[in-house]
């Protein structure tokens, strides 16, 4: 039930892909938002030491994940070869994003030396910094990173939802349950 099988998703698997989706938009919809705060504004600095902390938990359950997904067989995908390949092709650029999106928000908060604080946790330390137009050139990284992003996880769950719907696949409720990752998708007794 906690690993993956060519039949379907294991329990870590699950809890991984839904905690990042919402941690995903909600961190777009903050960031979207706190663009529009002006200096008076009591979440002025608050909702950026919020998007900063999850961002970096965001990271570092994204390398977890992948660590996780590496060594797991992946449920076999339905459908025509070509539908396959575009899956495939999404899957690897939202990992990318996944990946380049909070990396360059990281450089963007430690352009000036300054590590991040995780909710006063601990510290994710300035490894890099001061590079020339450091935090303009991530922040634009950042931005457009963040839309691409949204864009690809849009198709994402609409190729899920077709897959469901027209399609008839297992594809969705195998993202829902664990108990399709038992062998042959059957549900235990």
């Amino acid at each position: 039930m906690w690993r993956n099988s060519t039949s379907g998703w294991g329990l870590v698997s699950i809890l991984l892909h839904w905690l990042s989706a919402l941690a995903l938009v909600g961190l777009f919809v903050l960031g979207w938002w706190m663009t529009g705060l002006d200096y008076y504004d009591g979440w002025y600095n608050l909702a950026p030491w919020w998007h900063r902390s999850v961002g970096m938990l965001l990271l570092a359950a994204t390398l977890a994940r992948l660590a996780w997904r590496l060594p797991q067989p992946a449920p076999a995908l339905p459908g025509p070869r070509r539908e396959r390949l575009a899956a495939h092709l999404g899957h690897v650029a939202l990992y990318a994003l996944m990946l380049l999106v909070p990396i360059s928000g990281y450089l963007i908060s430690t352009a000036e030396g300054d590590g991040i604080s995780v909710f006063g946790w601990f510290t994710v330390p300035a490894l890099v910094s001061d590079l020339p137009n450091q935090a303009s050139l991530a922040g634009t990284v950042h931005w457009y990173g963040a839309l691409a992003m949204m864009g690809l996880a849009a198709g994402h769950a609409l190729a899920a939802l077709k897959h469901h719907s027209r399609d008839r696949h297992d594809t969705l409720v195998r993202m829902l349950h664990p108990r399709h990752a038992r062998r042959g998708g059957t549900p235990p007794p």
